[in-house]
């Protein structure tokens, strides 16, 4: 029995088929660029585990940051990795801090381009967490602040309230130096509603929140950990970040940072949760982000220098999926290469 051709074959028959009934397309519009910002002057520094990806200093973050605006990529997200490190996460919110210089120094060079400030403490504590960390039971301030692991047999906790006020501080200082959007990554509860606070009533009511709403506890931050010197000197970050297996519980915590006042949201990492991408993009109605965070970009990049995947194909493809379950806005190492092709 002859069967005919089927009409869904017939239109992929060419490129220029392929190309008209394409449902998921990306522009360079939608691409955030990370940038890890380092003291000195003339640094770029590879990480090691992130091939094609630098800790820059000043000077070279904002020559990076103007390339990057070349290639039609509107905007960039700030990590910084300070000096010095202590337990109250001071590098954080200083007004001399490493993202506050860097996005000084990047609105002069380019100053349409759109700059994220990620707003966390690991990178600025010196024990790796992203919080005031207390030995269980003690008092919950900021005096309570602790810099050296537990003792033997100590538990300890991350304390929330006491967090918060530091997050607050951070937000509206990077926001004072130019960032034009906050991206709290932190996972504290509460957080937006604190940062909304602060920031209206130090006069910024129109810097906008993107909140890292579904952060997961997840082993794909492994190269990031090295790229930012962000990695916890004890214990580890699941009582705090959301656990891989629950995406109903996800959907609650994006809803209540709308609730405190997020105007966008996140999901990350990207392709391990397209599902969770998907649900958020069925249920809310707010610009929606997914973060290709550094251990898929390194998978990736290592895969490709073995000879075992196409790295262009792998690269557009992995983009263009976290497109099509419903993310407007990808944070993407990827991004300047992607660029290029789309051009």
């Amino acid at each position: 029995m002859a069967f005919p051709v089927t009409r869904l074959r017939r239109l992929r028959r060419s490129e220029q088929f392929r190309s008209m009934v394409r449902e998921t397309r990306l522009t360079p519009e939608s691409f955030v660029y990370p940038l890890f910002v380092c003291p000195g002057e003339g640094v770029r520094k590879e990480v090691r585990s992130m091939p094609g990806v630098f800790n820059l200093s000043v000077d070279e973050a904002a020559k990076e940051a103007r390339q990057t605006y070349s290639l039609g990529v509107p905007s960039i997200i700030l990590f910084g990795l300070p000096e010095k490190k202590d337990e109250v996460a001071t590098g954080a919110w200083a007004d001399d801090g490493i993202v506050q210089q860097a996005a000084r120094a990047i609105k002069r060079e380019v100053p349409n381009l759109i700059i994220m400030g990620d707003v966390c403490l690991c990178e600025y504590m010196s024990h790796g967490h992203c919080g005031i960390v207390r030995a269980t039971g003690g008092p919950q301030s900021l005096g309570a602040a602790v810099a050296a692991p537990p003792a033997a047999g100590t538990d300890y906790e991350i304390v929330n309230d006491a967090t918060l006020e530091l997050l607050a501080r951070t937000s509206v200082s990077l926001a004072r130096a130019g960032v034009d959007i906050i991206a709290p990554s932190d996972m504290m509860d509460g957080r937006v509603g604190a940062i909304r606070k602060a920031l209206d009533q130090a006069g910024l009511v129109n810097t906008p929140i993107l909140s890292y709403a579904a952060k997961f506890a997840s082993g794909f931050y492994g190269p990031f950990r090295e790229a930012a010197d962000s990695a916890p000197q004890f214990g580890d970050r699941r009582s705090y970040q959301m656990d891989p297996a629950n995406v109903r519980e996800a959907m609650r915590e994006i809803e209540l940072d709308i609730e405190e006042g997020a105007d966008m949201i996140m999901v990350k990492p990207a392709m391990p949760y397209l599902d969770v991408i998907a649900a958020a993009r069925e249920r809310f109605d707010l610009p929606l982000a997914a973060y290709q965070v550094s251990g898929e970009y390194a998978m990736i990049e290592a895969a490709a220098r073995n000879n075992w995947i196409d790295r262009e194909r792998v690269m557009m493809e992995s983009l263009v999926c976290i497109r099509r379950a419903g993310a407007s806005i990808i944070l993407t190492y990827f991004a300047k290469d992607a660029a290029k092709l789309l051009a």
